[in-house]
């Protein structure tokens, strides 16, 4: 089994995602289990507005670019193969955005 980073991208919306949308990305380690995929972790991300940018030395609050979508959240996976995490990634409840799925190397750290 591979490991993969499922980066979740969305709008954002004031009062943040709705309620079914939050209790559908709770089902989701559950729906990619019942595919054969494992969930290792997974993080929702506070709004844009409370980031803060680091470029060489150059700090900055706020998101870095004006953008459509967000991240809106992060979530690791075990699959078969891309082909796999592609197809578990596609279980990813979105309400107006989309994901990225990325391979992932290790560092030893996980």
């Amino acid at each position: 089994m591979a490991q993969y980073a499922v980066l979740i991208f969305e709008q954002e919306t004031p009062g943040g995602p709705s309620p079914e949308l939050l209790e559908a990305h709770g089902r989701l380690p559950e729906r990619i289990a019942e595919q054969g995929g494992r969930v290792l972790a997974g993080l929702a991300l506070e709004p844009s507005g409370t980031a803060t940018a680091i470029r060489g030395d150059l700090i900055t609050d706020g998101p870095f670019v004006e953008t459509k979508e967000a991240m809106a959240g992060i979530f690791v996976l075990e699959a078969r193969d891309l082909d796999h995490a592609l197809a578990l990634a596609a279980l990813t409840p979105i309400a107006n955005g989309g994901v990225e799925v990325r391979p992932l190397t290790g560092f030893g750290v996980m």
